[in-house]
C-alpha cells in the first residue's frame, strides 16, 4: 500500500464517519423537537427570555 492508497482511505473513512455522526444527531434533534416534554430554549420566539437556559 502507497501513501497515497493509505490517505484517500483515511479521507473516506472520516467522512463516512462525520456523515453517520450528522444524521445520529439530526434524528436525535427531529426526536427531541417532537417530544412536547422538553421545555424550549430560551432564545425560542415564543419563550420567556428570562427564564433559566433548558440545558444547565
Amino acid at each position: 500500500m502507497t501513501a497515497e492508497t493509505i490517505v484517500a482511505i483515511l479521507a473516506f473513512v472520516t467522512i463516512g464517519a462525520v456523515l453517520v455522526f450528522a444524521i445520529i444527531g439530526k434524528r436525535r434533534i427531529e426526536q427531541r423537537k417532537q417530544d412536547g416534554s422538553v421545555p424550549k430554549s430560551t432564545l425560542a420566539a415564543d419563550k420567556d427570555s428570562k427564564g433559566t437556559p433548558v440545558d444547565t
